[in-house]
């Protein structure tokens, strides 16, 4: 799984988009969120380590500052952006397989923030149902897109 992540840009941060989260509170609490669900099943494994480590990177968050992320909790910041809350969730589904283990404790939390994040049930069951049945658990960036915009019509 971690050989794909280099493409992470690709899915992530689509032809068109905005770099993702210019503002540097925006990023830490995303970052946090990240952490936060890779300790719910009691431990974090180094893939899942390295899979945050590598959207720090992405971000420009440099390790001290990551480092400094596990060791203390702060409020996260509500993303008010559909477009982001998406890449956010997908962000947070690989990171649940990045140790290739689903737990049942990540996948009830992912839902549980995913509706708190205010996305669509149905299309984040089918995000995920796409993702289990893909060999490199990934999904096309405009898939994903696609998947969450025909809940609106």
């Amino acid at each position: 799984m971690l050989k794909g992540i280099h493409l992470i840009s690709d899915l992530l941060f689509l032809p068109k988009r905005k770099r993702f989260m210019d503002e540097f509170q925006d990023k830490i609490s995303l970052l946090q969120e990240m952490i936060g669900f890779a300790l719910v099943d009691g431990e974090l494994h180094d893939r899942e380590y390295d899979f945050i480590s590598i959207i720090a990177q992405e971000l420009e968050i440099d390790k001290p500052t990551l480092h400094k992320l596990f060791e203390k909790k702060e409020s996260k910041k509500v993303v008010k952006d559909e477009f982001h809350r998406i890449c956010q969730f997908y962000r947070l589904a690989l990171l649940m397989h990045a140790d290739e283990y689903v737990h049942e404790k990540e996948y009830v939390k992912l839902k549980e923030i995913g509706i708190n994040m205010g996305l669509n049930p149905y299309a984040m069951k089918r995000v995920l149902q796409l993702m289990k049945e893909s060999p490199t658990r990934m999904v096309d960036g405009e898939i994903l897109l696609a998947i969450f915009s025909e809940q609106h019509n």
